[in-house]
C-alpha cells in the first residue's frame, strides 16, 4: 500500500480515490489520515494541486462539529500576520514543534507504563521512598487491568 494516496477533485465537488477506483466523501479523506496516510489531491481539470484547500476544508468541518478549532487571539494573529510572519512560522517551525511534542508524550507515556507496571514490587530503601505513591500507583493499576479484562470480553 503506497503512502501517499492521489485523490481527484472533480468540478461538482465530488472526490476521487485512485487507489480504489471510487468516488469518497470529504469524512473518508480525512479518516484516510487519520489512519497515518498522506493524500494528495489535484484538480481533475487544470491539474492544480488543490490539497491544502481540501485539507483546511476537513479543518474547519472539525471546527464546527466542536465548535472551536484555533483560540481566537491566535486565529486574530493568522488573520492579520498569515502572508509574512506567521506564514513563515506556520512552514518552518509548527511542524517540527508538533512532532517534538507527540515523541515527548509517546516517550512519557511509555515510562509512565513501565512505573505502573512496577507497582508495589520494590523492597529495601526504593519501597520506603515509593510507599507513599502505593495507592496512586495501585489506582492506575487497577484501571489497567480493568481495561484489559475488557478488551478481553
Amino acid at each position: 500500500m503506497p503512502e501517499e494516496v492521489l485523490i481527484k477533485k472533480y468540478g461538482n465537488r465530488r472526490l476521487y480515490d485512485t487507489e480504489k477506483n471510487s468516488y469518497i466523501v470529504i469524512d473518508q479523506v480525512s479518516e484516510l489520515i487519520k489512519a497515518g496516510r498522506q493524500v494528495r489531491v489535484i484538480d481533475a481539470k487544470t491539474k492544480e494541486d488543490v490539497t491544502a484547500f481540501i485539507l483546511t476544508q476537513i479543518l474547519l468541518d472539525e471546527a464546527k462539529k466542536k465548535n472551536f478549532l484555533l483560540p481566537i487571539p491566535l486565529l486574530h494573529l493568522i488573520i492579520r500576520y498569515g502572508d509574512t510572519v506567521l506564514g513563515e512560522f506556520f512552514d518552518k517551525h509548527l511542524q517540527q514543534i508538533i512532532r517534538n511534542y507527540l515523541d515527548y508524550k509517546t516517550t512519557m507515556d511509555d515510562q509512565f507504563q513501565k512505573w505502573l507496571s512496577m507497582g508495589t514490587q520494590f523492597s529495601g530503601p526504593a519501597k520506603e521512598v515509593f510507599d507513599p505513591f502505593k495507592q496512586f500507583f495501585d489506582l492506575f493499576a487497577e484501571s489497567k487491568k480493568a481495561g484489559e479484562k475488557e478488551k478481553k470480553s
